[in-house]
């Protein structure tokens, strides 16, 4: 006789909802095998002396529930193999409803040569849908609470979160729902839903949803979908939409008039507030202006998705393939002890993605992919660093600071003969050399010169306080008498 595994559903609990089918294939089974006992139905077993074998001790042999399921599928399986009769295995619900031992059978059984049969029962959902009053056509989504990620949400669909077992599971599901939701926002607990005299359903605040006692193996959370603004506005597909809308035929006149190159400067300009708010270690502000990047972005992808060129979730989907192809100390089975070994493989990565790409064939020069519009001194320090990758660098910094010196007595030498186009040339020399020395002690010289131009700025309005303190203005002061507050200024 062929060797084989039946599995069975013993549905959502409640006994009435066994079905027949189901019923006479556990009263003929020579080997019944139960995933647990923990399951109202098994009392049915128990009152018609149905022997049974429970995996329940497996759970306390393993730290975790990959351990545990492993280890029932493989004991099926070796059963199976073993005996002369084919080998009942029940489970709850549905047995294709978050049944991971049975995946496992699915899997292995073929590659034994063991048939498979399953026979389905009344899943939790059936009874989820009948008492919670959720009609799946909505948009439903079933998510495992050991799983449970704050990206797996999608508010505007109904969400069912099986195998909240215990408390510290709801605790774990709450702080993933509270990055989507209120902490005020309303949820529903259902126990043993649909089981006579056991059922309880319990609307709950997000904040309070660990603290909802009777926690068990027949618990779900419910999160209703919901078209509320202040959800929704904390998604990124509802920030996608609303670009669209100002964009479209009905949006907003002036949005729709804008091209690349008419909010170019936007871009730039909400790049630097950007950055002033990281200087200023300002979190509000941060938040805002981060804001205000990430909406040019989307400007910008959704002038190209209107054109059928792409669209921002084209965007991002290179990025991440971006980022975990050059991360293989992450990603794959390379390694990186340090932040030096893990930059090694960055680069090592990015130059194979050039090559594969054919970018770097198209490339002439070593000085070659360095944006044209850098600021100048950001684009001095790049070509200084990759010139230097090629050996055109001195190997200490005191040549560096010896050019340094050069530069300037030329500057003055021009300065002296009077010729402005000189002039310039040599200050532009100057300023390239001490960018040079910038990159030999590891200083960033656009940050540098920010902290500078902060300094100044306020040392200055510590100047302007003063002269408001004392009644006055510029032109009732002179250079001696600021240089004096400036050097106050200095001191504090």
């Amino acid at each position: 006789m062929a060797q084989s595994i039946t599995v069975v559903g013993l549905g959502s609990g409640d006994p009435d909802q066994l079905t027949l089918g189901v019923w006479r294939r556990l009263q003929g089974a020579e080997a019944i095998y139960v995933r647990t006992e923990q399951h109202p139905v098994m009392s049915l077993l128990r009152e018609h002396q149905l022997a049974y074998t429970s995996f329940d001790s497996v759970y306390e042999q393993h730290d975790t529930f990959p351990e545990v399921y492993d280890t029932i599928a493989s004991t099926l399986v070796r059963k199976a193999q073993e005996a002369s009769a084919p080998v009942l295995y029940a489970v709850p619900g549905h047995p294709m409803v978050a049944e991971r031992t049975v995946q496992l059978l699915r899997e292995r059984c073929s590659s034994a040569g063991i048939i498979l049969e399953i026979i389905g029962g009344e899943s939790f959902l059936d009874q989820a849908f009948i008492r919670l009053g959720i009609d799946p056509i909505e948009g439903f989504a079933l998510l495992d609470a050991a799983e449970l990620k704050a990206a797996h949400v999608q508010p505007r669909v109904h969400t069912i979160i099986g195998q909240v077992y215990d408390a510290y599971t709801a605790s774990d599901v709450k702080l993933a729902l509270m990055e989507r939701y209120p902490d005020d926002y309303e949820v529903v607990v259902g126990h043993a839903l649909g089981v006579t005299g056991e059922e309880q359903i319990v609307k709950v605040p997000l904040y309070e949803l660990d603290r909802t006692p009777g926690f068990g193996n027949l618990s779900l959370i419910w999160v209703p979908r919901t078209e509320d603004d202040a959800v929704l506005n904390r998604t990124f597909d509802r920030l996608h939409e609303i670009v669209g809308i100002l964009r479209s035929p009905e949006g907003c006149p002036w949005d729709r008039e804008q091209t690349h190159q008419s909010i170019r400067k936007n871009f730039i300009e909400e790049l630097y507030e950007a950055l002033e708010a990281i200087d200023n270690d300002d979190p509000d502000h941060m938040r805002e202006e981060f804001g205000d990047v990430i909406l040019q972005v989307m400007l910008h992808s959704q002038m190209e998705e209107e054109t059928g060129a792409f669209s921002v979730y084209d965007v991002i989907g290179s990025l991440n393939e971006k980022l975990i192809f050059r991360h293989p100390h992450v990603f794959g089975d390379r390694s990186a002890g340090d932040a030096a070994e893990a930059l090694g493989n960055w680069e090592q990565m990015k130059a194979e993605e050039k090559k594969r790409t054919g970018e770097a064939d198209a490339r002439k020069s070593q000085l070659d992919g360095i944006p044209k519009d850098l600021p100048a001194l950001m684009k001095a320090y790049q070509l200084q660093k990759k010139a230097a990758k090629v050996g055109f660098d001195w190997d200490e910094l005191g040549p560096v600071l010896s050019k340094i010196e050069e530069e300037l007595r030329e500057l003055r030498e021009a300065i002296d003969s009077k010729d402005s186009k000189e002039q310039a040339g040599e200050l532009g020399d100057l300023l390239f050399a001490v960018v040079n020395a910038s990159r030999f002690i590891h200083a960033d010289p656009e940050e540098a010169l920010s902290r500078t131009n902060a300094k100044f700025k306020s040392r200055f309005s510590y100047i302007e306080e003063q002269l408001r303190i004392n009644g006055k203005t510029f032109d009732q002061t002179d250079l001696t008498e600021m240089d004096r507050w400036w050097e106050e200024a200095k001191r504090q």
